[in-house]
């Protein structure tokens, strides 16, 4: 095995155990069931830190909302924020209408059929291109979401070191069977999700562990890392800004407009300075408006 490209000998059955394992015990998720791409794009994006079981509701709940593309760029932005909880990071639902909006606007109500177009539209990055382009348009190209990442680092270069971008594309490319890039990809989130997953993987129900250059060091030195990383990073949330921003978009959905005033006692901390930074960035991401000592859902 070179630096970039995995050996031929252990690729195709690699591919072929994993598509196989697919055929007979992948997800059957909604939106696996359609080749809309409004449709996938809504459930890519909700996906992004979030787990599946917490988004199948509520992407049923947003379809049922905002149908189309033309209906979520109409729709009032402080309903579209509304809408999105319980989801957090509510600046993906700004995306998401920020996105209709372009393609009412310059693609006649329709998403982009090319990669490359794809790519132009406000907050669509890689991944989520090669998402669309793949999962609606059914088009042969290489993307990766963390799971990807893992599962390709984990079976090729036997770790979970992060690969330099250029490394994880070409890799990524030289992995991808041809002619099947859609149940491939499907494959490895799947594997990744259930059986691959940054901490205790199920190596036992990998339909690949002999034939993966991780195991088994994998098996008993990653969870032991992982779970100290998780531990550090769940002590700390509650102390982010990030945290904050989220509790006064929720503050908003329950009453708009609120006085700083107001925001300072729901918040706990009496910091002006700190919280008129975190009004000010929400303004930029078009969570919020303001109106004098007021704040309100745009």
């Amino acid at each position: 095995m070179d630096a970039l490209n995995p050996e031929p000998r252990t690729l195709t059955p690699i591919q072929e155990r994993i598509l196989a394992w697919y055929g007979e015990h992948g997800r059957d998720l909604p939106w696996r069931r359609t080749r809309d791409p409004y449709h996938i794009l809504v459930a890519e994006v909700m996906l992004q830190q979030t787990q599946v079981e917490r988004v199948l509701p509520k992407y049923h709940q947003w379809l049922e909302a905002f149908p189309t593309l033309q209906a979520l760029a109409g729709a009032p932005t402080a309903d579209v924020i509304r809408l999105w909880t319980p989801l957090g990071y509510n600046g993906r639902a700004i995306r998401l209408k920020r996105v209709a909006g372009q393609c009412v606007e310059q693609f006649g109500g329709q998403m982009p059929a090319s990669f490359e177009e794809l790519r132009e539209l406000a907050g669509v990055g890689r991944y989520t291109a090669g998402a669309i382009a793949c999962f609606a348009y059914e088009q042969q190209v290489a993307f990766w979401d963390t799971n990807v990442r893992r599962v390709l680092s984990r079976l090729f270069r036997g770790h979970d070191a992060e690969l330099p971008e250029r490394d994880l594309e070409a890799l990524a490319a030289e992995a991808l069977p041809a002619g099947q890039a859609y149940d491939w990809h499907q494959a490895l989130m799947d594997l990744g999700a259930t059986i691959c997953p940054a901490r205790n993987p199920r190596c036992d129900l990998c339909p690949a562990v002999d034939l993966c250059a991780a195991h088994p060091a994998v098996l008993f030195a990653q969870p032991r890392i992982a779970e100290r990383k998780a531990k550090y990073q769940a002590q700390r949330f509650e102390t982010t800004n990030r945290y904050f921003r989220g509790r006064i978009v929720d503050a908003l959905r329950e009453h708009s407009p609120l006085s700083t005033a107001d925001l300072t006692l729901k918040l706990g901390r009496d910091d002006p300075d700190w919280l008129q930074g975190l009004v000010a960035g929400l303004e930029r991401d078009g969570l919020l408006v303001r109106q004098g000592n007021c704040v309100s859902l745009p």
